[in-house]
Formats: C-alpha cells, structure tokens, sequence
C-alpha cells in the first residue's frame, strides 16, 4: 500500500460534521465501548472517499490496560474504527441500510502511535463496491501524519 494519503483533505474543512455521534448510531449498530467512529467529517458526491474522526480519549476502557503508564490506541480498534467509516461509505454509496459485517483486513500497516488526547482522522477510499460486499482502502491520520493504513472488506448480513 502507499505511503502517501489516498487522497488530498486541503480543501476539506476537519471541523465540519456530515454525519454526527446520532447519525452514525442509526447507520452502525455499535454502541458503548465498540463504537470508535465519533463523527463523518466529509463524503464526496460519489460517495467513493469519506473523512471520519475518533477522539482517542482517557476515559476509554483501553487506557488502563493497553501499556500501563503509556496508554497506545490498539491497532485492532483503529482497523475497527476505519472498518465502521468503511461501512457509512458502503451504505451511501448503496443507498442502503444494512447489516454490515467485517470479513477481513488486508495489508495492514502501523506507522506511528494514537495516544488519548490525538484526534484520529480516518479516510476511506473505495476499492471495490458490489450489491452485497465492499473493500475500502483506509487510513489513520494524527496531527497529518499516517499512523496507520488497511483494506478493509464487508459484506452485507
């Protein structure tokens, strides 16, 4: 996978809210500890790419156990986080509401660390969409550095 951004967010303001905590409730059945999408930032018109945020905060229930004294984000939950904008993105690109599930994760780099406090900006890119089944091409960004990146794959349940 690259390591450059899969696609340019200049021109995206980051303090915009497509989609806010109650509009990604009604997309995503995550709830309490497992949701890791706080907001949709941005989706274009054709509904190929979105920009979606996760505030990694210490009030999470990974905190105190995920390295005692230096809490790291678990790349598991950034990979959850960009597999729950990867399934906003399917679901406007469809037009559909659907059970989504994660099938599978490919290709999966970590480049840097997510600390409380870090404003995590996802960005998923469409790979392949088809009636029943997805892959996108995600990211983490912090403070414009990728920390991460993965192709996610869904499928409808």
């Amino acid at each position: 996978m690259a390591t450059e951004q899969l696609f340019d967010i200049s021109d995206i303001d980051l303090d915009a809210v497509f989609l806010d905590a109650e509009g990604v409730g009604k997309k995503n059945p995550q709830r309490g500890d497992m949701r890791h999408l706080d907001h949709v930032i941005h989706i274009d018109d054709a509904a190929s790419m979105a920009v979606g945020v996760k505030q990694a905060r210490d009030d999470e229930f990974w905190v105190p156990g995920h390295i005692p004294g230096r809490p790291l984000l678990p790349a598991v939950l950034m990979i959850e986080a960009a597999a729950q904008l990867s399934s906003i993105l399917y679901q406007y690109r469809t037009e559909e509401s659907a059970f989504l599930g994660f099938t599978r994760c490919d290709n999966a780099v970590f480049r840097g660390h997510v600390v409380p406090g870090d404003t995590l900006i996802l960005l998923a890119k469409e790979h392949k969409f088809q009636r029943r089944r997805f892959a996108c091409d995600a990211q983490g960004l912090v403070d414009g550095k990728i920390v991460f990146e993965v192709r996610i794959t869904g499928m409808q349940m």
